[in-house]
């Protein structure tokens, strides 16, 4: 696993604004190299705040969103539309207001979808989802994202695997997650063998809530128990921070 790079931003609002800058520095690079990119959205405030940012900056253009492959590291179990869905703050973020080819739009699938009230269904439709869109090159059932974003909870989770929770030591590239500790109960997620094929990892965090996850996801601590510490990119792995989620970091960060 790489080992994690720590930015320090003033605030939320400059986090937000330097990981869309860089966001859209990568996708393009990624679509110059290969002629396509893929990245992997999350929700909460900073991952909503990053897809405005990008939104509203002029560079956006710099990105050829028709090439680009849109998936969700993970999602609330919730009829389609549902204001909680990771997928709906996106769509109102960014999605909606750029020129994407729908059919590269991925979404987890929603409760009133094809496979109804079943998240283990859904869970293995997107895994098959992810299976289809994987190259011989990436060498796994899933593809290897160019950038994969993450936020992080105050209890180091990523994605929606939290800690100690069955999820954290699966294996399947997708998973059903039952009672989590953080409403809705019932979510999707990829697991960590999903995020870590990624080239690279973002952790996003931001507030003094945050500051124990951040120095824990930076730690020795294992991934059972530290779900952040355990989201390493294959090429790159950066915690994106901000003063306040910085402010417990360990030393040598």
């Amino acid at each position: 696993m790489t080992r994690p790079a720590v930015l320090v931003h003033r605030d939320q609002d400059l986090l937000a604004k330097a990981a869309a800058a860089r966001l859209v520095t990568r996708i393009a690079d990624a679509q110059a190299a290969r002629g396509s990119a893929s990245v992997v959205l999350t929700g909460g405030g900073v991952g909503t705040a990053v897809l405005a940012a990008l939104a509203a900056a002029e560079a956006r253009d710099a990105v050829d969103w028709r090439r680009l492959d849109v998936w969700w590291g993970d999602e609330r179990f919730l009829p389609s539309g549902d204001p909680e869905r990771n997928e709906t703050g996106a769509r109102a973020a960014l999605l909606d207001h750029v020129d994407l080819d729908p059919a590269r739009v991925h979404p987890m699938p929603a409760s009133d979808g094809p496979d109804g009230d079943d998240p283990e269904a859904a869970a293995e439709r997107y895994a098959a989802e992810l299976r289809a869109a994987a190259r011989p090159e990436d060498r796994g059932p899933v593809p290897s994202f160019d950038v994969l974003m993450l936020g992080v909870g105050p209890d180091a989770h990523v994605a929606s695997l939290f800690p100690e929770m069955p999820a954290t030591r699966d294996e399947r590239p997708v998973v059903a997650v039952h009672g989590a500790p953080k409403p809705p109960p019932t979510r999707l997620s990829l697991t960590f063998p999903s995020l870590c094929a990624a080239h690279e990892v973002w952790v996003l965090a931001a507030g003094g809530s945050k500051a124990e996850a951040v120095r824990l996801g930076l730690s020795e601590a294992g991934p059972v128990q530290v779900p952040c510490a355990g989201a390493r990119g294959r090429q790159a792995t950066l915690f994106l921070l901000d003063r306040a989620a910085a402010a417990e970091l360990p030393p040598g960060s």
